[in-house]
């Protein structure tokens, strides 16, 4: 959910804006549902498989795009900044609704971590992905005393987040990207030699930042509007 400010690849950008459309696809869903009380399921089915796949390739998209970027600090503390600002914004809307630590959390702390891993090999990234995705498995099955240590997925069970993602196991994902990115981009450039680049959807996967800063608002005001009329 990110922009780079080297020569953009434009396949990531198009990926991307597929992920950007699956998730406000998920979220109107969801709207639908836990605000305005309609009879509609985004916990089984297709709508769940929609907002984890989405989920799954912004998180992996990250990664490649870390392996791109010279300011993952910079990224890093912006994405994590305006998750924090979405953390109060949810609360002071419905403190039931608030988000914890949801993907732009996990987004930002994932880039500032980066540079740990930075000069890993792409097999060595895979492996520690697998052991961080089969570490968050184990630590989903702990009921904890305390929420103490919710960013890493260990939480009791009166915890609650709208949106969440713990670094365990979702960093695991994150690490695949940045093996992808290594293994696949070590020049920099696009895989193909055609390009689609000047459609909808490219568009929106290079803006998908300030999309989804607004695009909850958005829905919300939309849905209340054909909700007052219908």
């Amino acid at each position: 959910m990110e922009k780079t400010k080297t020569h953009r690849i434009w396949e990531l950008d198009f990926l991307r804006g597929i992920a950007l459309i699956m998730m406000i696809y998920f979220h109107a869903i969801y709207d639908l549902k836990d605000i305005f009380g309609y009879n509609v399921v985004y916990s089984t089915g297709i709508n769940r498989w929609i907002g984890r796949i989405s989920a799954i390739m912004f998180i992996f998209i990250s990664g490649i795009s870390s392996t791109l970027s010279k300011s993952n600090l910079k990224r890093g503390l912006k994405v994590l900044g305006a998750g924090v600002a979405i953390s109060i914004v949810t609360y002071l809307y419905d403190p039931e609704l608030v988000i914890k630590f949801g993907i732009l959390h996990f987004l930002g702390v994932s880039m500032l971590l980066y540079p740990l891993f930075r000069k890993l090999h792409p097999v060595a990234l895979l492996l520690a992905g697998t052991a961080v995705i089969l570490a968050g498995n184990a630590v989903s099955q702990i009921n904890a005393a305390n929420d103490c240590f919710f960013v890493f997925g260990l939480t009791s069970s009166n915890f609650f987040s709208s949106d969440y993602y713990p670094l365990l196991p979702w960093f695991g994902v994150f690490l695949y990207g940045v093996a992808a990115g290594k293994f696949l981009y070590p020049a920099k450039k696009s895989l193909f030699r055609f390009t689609l680049r000047d459609n909808i959807i490219s568009c929106a996967g290079r803006n998908t930042f300030i999309i989804y800063l607004i695009h909850q608002p958005v829905i919300i005001a939309v849905i209340t509007i054909i909700d007052r009329f219908l």
